[in-house]
């Protein structure tokens, strides 16, 4: 059941959005999103059922058992085993003065009963704002997000600007409040959460040099039941029962990449703007002949693009080319790179060209003839 005024989901419709497809997901509240729903649907149902509409309610009567009926719609997160979280909610409404009304004691004079107090209410009574996106308005009031991102184009690797690796680490790690906050409040940093191919819905940190193999459960596992006995709690997951994730289709890489990298829902564009990083795609050749092409979709004049093929060791956080497991185009005069050095090869490329990769690999060493890797207890 949902609420009529909620904020801990994420929703796409498949008119508005660019997929053309729904999503849904609901997402684990805190405490101050609870407050904000509770006071918000308890604003509404006075509004709409008492003759004079309230607008402060008090914390015993009215919003605790409010919450506490309606846990289960307001946050993903197991009730609480002690009866800590009202002394809780207090704390977090009076501390949250620019979202929460207080009211302490009731007026002098005032026929309210002092068991009522204390009260609390919402400072913006517009409950049009109440929804997933609100946070993100108040925020912008104060925080400019214009301005466009660098080097959006469809591939397999990605690159920009930037200005130093030193700079793109700063920005990466914080930095600046402006430019986090304006990457938190982009629509495709959004759309991420919620790939219509799956997971992960998020891209755990990956230090450099340390690598994921993304996995699935083994629908072939001979006893996958096992897992849920209590003796497997907390050990890994045992090898038998899950595999290397078999796509369906060849995408960008979710886990195979920079995080700072963006990559859109259908997985065919990627977004960079923190200088040289790198994505792969999902599936890799080992023999046989190869083609591919991309669509340069946006590429400022301040930018630079380096595309190609990459062997699975080659650097995420370095340019395509950069070491000897990799091998690049450059945009910029059209040079070739390999081990970093640098060789003329054709003219550059720039937005709107569509580029094309072939690559013919042997079929009779033995690297070709052996059986792709399972990864089981790795």
């Amino acid at each position: 059941s949902c609420l009529p005024f909620m904020t801990n989901y994420s929703f796409h419709c498949n008119v508005c959005h660019h997929s053309g497809n729904t999503y849904f997901l609901r997402k684990q509240a805190n405490l101050k999103e609870m407050c904000l729903s509770a006071l918000a649907n308890l604003t509404w149902q006075s509004r709409t059922q008492d003759e004079h509409p309230k607008t402060l309610f008090s914390k015993d009567k009215e919003i605790i058992p409010f919450i506490d009926k309606y846990w289960e719609c307001m946050t993903t997160r197991q009730r609480p085993g002690k009866m800590t979280w009202p002394n809780n909610i207090v704390k977090t409404m009076c501390k949250e003065r620019d979202v929460f009304l207080v009211k302490e004691h009731p007026d002098p004079g005032s026929k309210d009963p002092e068991e009522d107090y204390p009260k609390f209410g919402l400072v913006d009574q517009d409950l049009a704002n109440i929804g997933p996106a609100y946070d993100n308005q108040k925020q912008n009031s104060a925080v400019s997000t214009s301005g466009s991102l660098n080097g959006k184009f469809r591939g397999i690797a990605a690159g920009s600007s930037g200005k130093g690796r030193g700079a793109k680490r700063k920005q990466q790690d914080g930095g600046t409040t402006g430019t986090a906050k304006k990457t938190r409040s982009d629509p495709l940093f959004s759309a991420q959460r919620l790939p219509p191919h799956g997971y992960p819905l998020e891209h755990p940190f990956n230090k450099d040099g340390y690598r994921y193999i993304l996995a699935e459960p083994d629908p072939h596992a001979p006893d996958p039941e096992k897992l849920e006995l209590d003796c497997w709690a907390g050990k890994p997951i045992p090898g038998d029962l899950y595999r290397a994730c078999l796509y369906e289709r060849v995408l960008l890489a979710l886990h195979d990449r920079a995080p700072q990298l963006k990559i859109s829902d259908d997985r065919l564009t990627v977004i960079g703007e923190k200088g040289y990083s790198m994505v792969r795609a999902s599936h890799g050749v080992r023999k046989g002949a190869w083609y591919f092409e991309i669509s340069m979709d946006e590429m400022p004049p301040d930018t630079a693009a380096r595309l190609g093929w990459s062997q699975p060791l080659g650097n995420l956080q370095a340019p395509l080319g950069y070491d000897k497991f990799s091998y690049s185009w450059r945009s910029k005069k059209g040079t070739k790179f390999h081990q970093s050095i640098g060789k003329h090869y054709s003219s550059g490329y720039a937005q709107g060209d569509v580029l094309g990769f072939y690559i013919s690999l042997p079929e009779d060493t033995e690297t070709a003839k052996s059986l792709p890797d399972t990864y089981k207890d790795k």
